[in-house]
């Protein structure tokens, strides 16, 4: 099973791919874990990532598509992933649309988790004040939200239309989530998990 998640900072996404991971027996791939664990790898490629970090810049659609082709060719992603973070842009969209059809695959499902923006921020301070996140303040919060709203709105429109979306209510416990998600996404793609999870 080939995945997307997508939702507002603060909705879980994370939590949620780890639970979507285990029960399908899928690797979920997350373009930030893979930026942060380049801060230390010994690559010409991690070496570029991480003078384009130190300085500042933008890391570019060229250099993220490559480090996306890299991971999604690795063994554990012949059986399927789940993408978080990845792609941001239509042009990314695109490039991994291209990828797969290379490979004779396409997306099966694009998860979205749906949280109220008002009750995110709330859920973003508590665990600030609870981690000492001194970034996660109110007004970074929002402008956050501001930009995934912007920036993501055109890709919900693309996936909408080739009937991929599979929303979600991201507010709840952890394991009310999890349920929604499994069962909107087996109503969706038919699919059975891979993987048998107890519980």
């Amino acid at each position: 099973m080939r995945l997307l998640i997508m939702g507002p900072p603060g909705a879980g996404k994370g939590t949620q791919a780890a639970q979507v991971s285990q029960r399908y027996g899928i690797p979920a791939v997350s373009t930030g874990d893979i930026f942060r664990a380049m801060k230390t790898a010994d690559t010409p490629l991690a070496q570029q990532v991480r003078d384009i970090m130190d300085s500042g810049g933008y890391i570019s659609d060229d250099i993220t598509n490559d480090i996306v082709a890299q991971r999604l060719a690795e063994v554990d992603c012949v059986g399927g992933f789940l993408l978080d973070g990845y792609p941001r842009t239509p042009a990314q969209v695109e490039t991994l649309d291209a990828f797969l059809a290379g490979r004779g695959e396409a997306l099966d499902a694009v998860i979205v988790l749906v949280a109220d923006q008002d009750e995110v921020v709330q859920r973003l301070l508590k665990r600030a004040a609870t981690d000492g996140r001194a970034d996660d303040r109110e007004e970074t919060i929002r402008v956050r939200q501001q930009v995934y709203a912007d920036q993501t709105a055109p890709l919900l429109e693309i996936f909408r239309n080739r009937d991929l979306l599979v929303e979600v209510d991201g507010l709840g416990p952890v394991t009310e989530v999890s349920q929604r998600l499994f069962d909107a996404l087996d109503a969706k793609t038919g699919g059975a998990p891979a993987v048998s999870v107890d519980g």
